[in-house]
């Protein structure tokens, strides 16, 4: 009779969140209230470990660390490895009779930081401060993309503390090199195919949309790099006795570049949108049901005009664009000179959308460039090479791009991932395409899978900026989004 008592006990105790009608997301939000400042204390321990690419002992920290973080919860784990790359922290729950198996992806790694550029100088001592009346913690990758990872691993202890059975396989695949492109990243997967396999990837990177609102998107957009730099003297010369006479290469690149793109942000490059793929009806739908957030974004970025003419932010992200990261010439300010520099460089980021692809787009601008009269060397040009030609631009081509995914939103794995993410959230924002770019091509090919994103940032964290931060309401309402997932069936 006693033992038949214990046995009643336990299966009450296991049952009893099911019975009393708890959704995994109720349950994840009674466990993060109750443990808020211990999670706090966690989460800023795991974000005071530096994860930035030319630290590659402290990120092989952060691995080591994410290992037993799995193991202490029962998670059996490892790390996939390849030479001189780092590690992919794998984890796995086997659940019996399950009928598929849900892969979480994210990122430990973080993008390089300048501590001179951050309040207080230390991206690596977390800090909690109140902005507009809310709490954020502020720390390199808390946005991007550590908090997902704690998301997962706090939803797991809120489902097991509450005794809510898995009913999927799930794996766990956190990267190390993300913010470096994944060069590595298809390789160690390829490598352990019969691990990574999944019905469905969920790529948790990224922020919500700008409205706050939960946003679960279909896509992701591909990315291509080119570094040019032009050509003037040999070594700088004097602005009053060669002005008007020596050709200027800052001022030659600033034309070569103004060509690209049109008042309205138009790229006038040939053929650069040739090949996209139209969206669906369904995908058409999604898009004109979501916020319009435009005017708001302007104010709060202090933007008097927009590119686009006319068009909405949204329905620019599913366009490709070309875009300036960085311009290098002489020097500015105090280190100012009355010189003629000897060189200009510009490095150009092309976001590209279904359809198009990320060798044949550096090859139209590559194009464009020799139709302004530039010979193209592709390593440092020679004095006879700059001597026998009137313009010279050197082109390096990033060879770690690729293309844009997108995933049809009316599969049934899609739609169960909506269902599940309601049940947490309410209505959600649906988008065909996110405006950044995630490896999803790479995932899909050697896990033989879809990918579908479900970000949990704030769109204001400052991600790849100094004080990165994540806004602590939308940490506890990530938990409560990967408890649902988590329980997907």
């Amino acid at each position: 009779m006693r033992a038949r008592l214990v046995v009643l006990c336990w299966i009450f105790l296991w049952v009893a969140p099911a019975l009393l009608g708890q959704t995994p997301a109720e349950v994840a939000r009674q466990y993060t209230t109750a443990h808020q400042a211990e999670l706090i204390q966690q989460f800023s321990e795991f974000l005071a470990i530096p994860n930035v690419a030319a630290d590659p002992a402290n990120l092989k920290r952060n691995a080591d660390v994410l290992v037993e973080m799995l193991k202490k919860r029962g998670v059996d784990s490892r790390l996939l490895s390849i030479p001189a790359s780092p590690s992919i922290v794998y984890g796995k729950i086997d659940v019996a009779g399950a009928q598929h198996t849900i892969v979480f992806y994210a990122h430990y790694d973080g993008q390089p930081v300048t501590p001179s550029e951050w309040e207080g100088g230390s991206p690596f001592t977390p800090t909690i401060r109140e902005v507009n009346g809310e709490q954020r913690i502020y720390a390199r990758s808390a946005g991007d993309d550590k908090a997902a990872i704690f998301a997962q691993l706090t939803a797991l202890d809120a489902l097991q503390e509450a005794k809510i059975p898995l009913r999927a396989n799930i794996r766990f695949v956190w990267e190390g090199e993300e913010e470096a492109g994944s060069p590595h990243l298809e390789q160690i997967l390829d490598a352990n195919r019969e691990l990574v396999h999944g019905d469905v990837w969920l790529i948790c990177d990224g922020p919500v949309d700008q409205s706050g609102k939960q946003t679960v998107v279909f896509g992701a957009r591909g990315d291509a790099h080119l570094e040019i730099t032009v050509y003037g003297p040999h070594h700088g010369l004097h602005s009053g006795h060669y002005g008007n006479w020596a050709p200027n290469p800052a001022m030659m690149l600033a034309q070569l570049l103004a060509g690209m793109k049109d008042e309205d942000g138009r790229v006038l490059v040939p053929h650069f949108y040739d090949g996209i793929a139209p969206l669906t009806a369904m995908e058409r739908e999604a898009l004109a049901r979501a916020p319009v957030n435009d005017q708001m974004l302007m104010g709060s970025f202090w933007l008097g005009h927009v590119d686009g003419a006319g068009k909405h932010l949204l329905e620019l992200i599913n366009q490709p664009s070309l875009n300036i990261n960085g311009l290098s010439s002489g020097q500015t300010g105090a280190r100012a000179t009355n010189v003629i520099p000897p060189t200009a460089t510009a490095d150009l980021d092309l976001r590209l959308v279904v359809g198009v692809d990320w060798q044949e787009q550096q090859k139209h601008v590559m194009e464009f460039i020799r139709s302004r009269g530039y010979f193209i060397v592709e390593s440092e040009p020679t004095r006879e090479v700059l001597t026998t030609h009137a313009k010279v631009a050197l082109v390096v081509r990033d060879q770690a791009g690729y293309n844009a995914v997108r995933t049809p939103m009316d599969l049934p794995i899609a739609q169960e991932v909506i269902r599940a993410v309601e049940s947490a959230r309410g209505d959600v924002v649906l988008l065909p395409t996110m405006g950044g770019s995630v490896p999803l091509g790479a995932m899909e090919r050697a896990a033989q899978t879809r990918t579908i994103t479900v970000p949990i940032a704030n769109y204001d964290d400052n991600q790849h900026a100094a004080n990165e931060n994540l806004r602590l309401q939308n940490l506890w309402d990530g938990v409560g989004t990967m408890a649902a997932l988590l329980e997907m069936q």
